[in-house]
């Protein structure tokens, strides 16, 4: 016999209590655990600091009690953002020449720093990949503010390069090149927390003999603002004048200073204001920003009840998406963070490490919108968004569809269409080597809308691809495309080896 639904639903709940009892023990038993182990801890790289403890604990007890009370989302709280919460880029005012270094003397310039180039073959951080005529992510990043500095030479833009542990020694050594230039580079270092025991709920290291570098993660980009704050950073730059921070990914080569955005955000006195692009049906899981029981919030694919996630990823009702380009405050992170009042959604990240399964409780930048007053989006261009993630958008960055001006990608304007095409190479021309090996020379792509390749597949150099391309070799085979070939809207499948002669 089935039980009735009283019986289920008391059960459920007894079930959630105790559940909730055994959390809270198990938060405190941590919270000491990590007291203990920092003070027998021998080797510096093996203790973590006040500011990171008491930032893991509090995220690790919110983690353990949400568990037990899951808060889901009310759908029909949902509405569409106002033009107010929502601006469109092409409505905002240009600052006069004299407007423009009085606002840029209030601004300093964030790059997460934090990610490795591993997933593209590469060593160290992915900042110093080169993507263009030699030059790095941070090469061109350098160039971009030095040419600000050098055309108001009273604006002195600093650049704030936020590492995590993974990236922080590599990062030191390579900006020594940088002396020379009218650039003032800091650095810092987020939070390092350890990685969780997804079976047992158990921090490791489980004991400190030693520091496994696999043992910890960095928490998230939401970490910037008790990361920033906890430094110092803060205070230091408000003293200097700056009074807003442009915050975006180190690998988005389409987030330069924009003087129009920052022109709106002072002159409306917006403390947090979130640039959004349109979106593709590439771009269906990225967070969009909604009105949420009339407030200004950030709508992740994670927060989506499942009966829900078809209508979140509509092109049609959601219509943008975050590029992670985040303009603050820098008065309103000091009072936030004074406060104590932050509490961003946990992202749980799992993951396996040596044959364990471990989670990762991290955070994101963009859910901090609802925390700060007259917090806005912007409906940004997409040439605000070309995120390097992987070679297929290397090749993009690399060709023809765009050139370089002072460090800022510029798109060709012999492109007829205001896109960019779609590249989807395959698990060949996964890592940089094996892609530069694939290819004679960058293709020309100025008259491509989509390519995709897969399999063995060799470009010779000066190909050009127009239209629709799309290029499969079959197990076992290799398709070699000859030198100077033009490809217009041609589907090549099987085998292809031209030897020269």
């Amino acid at each position: 016999m089935m039980p009735n639904g009283k019986a289920m639903s008391r059960d459920s709940q007894s079930l959630q209590d105790f559940k909730g009892v055994m959390d809270k023990s198990a938060a405190s038993g941590v919270a000491e655990k990590l007291k203990l182990m920092n003070q027998m801890a021998a080797d510096d790289m093996a203790r973590m600091t006040d500011s990171e403890t008491a930032g893991f604990v509090e995220l690790y007890g919110r983690y353990l009690n949400e568990r037990s009370k899951k808060a889901e989302i009310k759908w029909d709280l949902i509405e569409q953002p106002s033009e107010n919460m929502l601006q469109k880029y092409d409505t905002l005012e240009k600052p006069s020449d004299d407007q423009m270094s009085s606002l840029l003397s209030k601004l300093a310039v964030l790059k997460l720093n934090g990610g490795l180039g591993t997933s593209m073959g590469c060593k160290g951080p992915k900042s110093v990949i080169e993507v263009r005529d030699d030059t790095t992510f941070l090469d061109l990043i350098v160039q971009q503010i030095e040419q600000l500095n050098k055309s108001h030479p009273n604006a002195n833009v600093p650049l704030l390069l936020m590492n995590s542990f993974n990236t922080d020694s590599e990062t030191a050594k390579i900006i020594q090149k940088y002396q020379d230039t009218n650039v003032t580079i800091t650095t810092f270092q987020q939070s390092r927390y350890p990685r969780i025991v997804k079976e047992s709920l158990e921090p490791v290291p489980l004991t400190h003999d030693g520091c496994a570098h696999e043992d910890w993660y960095p928490p998230g980009h939401g970490d910037f603002f008790q990361s920033i704050y906890s430094s110092g950073l803060v205070d230091t730059l408000l003293a200097q004048g700056k009074e807003y921070i442009f915050v975006s990914n180190v690998d988005n080569l389409g987030a330069t200073v924009d003087l129009n955005i920052l022109k709106n955000v002072v002159e409306r006195d917006v403390e947090y204001c979130m640039e959004l692009t349109d979106k593709t049906r590439a771009d269906i899981k990225g967070g969009t920003i909604i009105s949420y029981d009339g407030k200004v919030s950030l709508l992740e694919v994670a927060q989506v009840p499942s009966k829900y996630i078809e209508e979140f990823k509509s092109v049609s009702k959601f219509k943008v998406f975050n590029t992670n380009n985040i303009w603050v405050s820098l008065r309103a992170i000091k009072r936030v963070m004074q406060s104590g009042e932050m509490k961003l959604d946990i992202i749980v990240n799992n993951k396996e490490v040596k044959g364990t399964k471990v989670i990762q409780l991290e955070t994101a930048i963009g859910a901090a919108i609802g925390y700060f007053n007259n917090a806005c989006g912007v409906n940004v261009p997409r040439s605000r968004f070309l995120p390097v993630k992987s070679t297929s958008d290397l090749m993009l960055i690399q060709s023809n569809m765009y050139t370089l001006k002072s460090g800022s990608l510029v798109m060709n304007p012999a492109r007829q269409f205001a896109t960019t095409p779609v590249i989807k190479l395959g698990k060949e021309f996964k890592k940089v080597a094996q892609y530069l090996e694939r290819l004679g020379s960058i293709p020309d792509v100025l008259e491509l809308d989509h390519l995709t390749v897969s399999g063995d597949v060799y470009f010779g150099a000066n190909t050009t691809l127009k239209g629709t391309v799309i290029v499969v070799a079959n197990p076992g085979n290799t398709i070699m495309i000859p030198e100077g070939s033009v490809l217009e809207n041609k589907v090549v499948v099987g085998s292809l080896h031209v030897i020269p002669h």
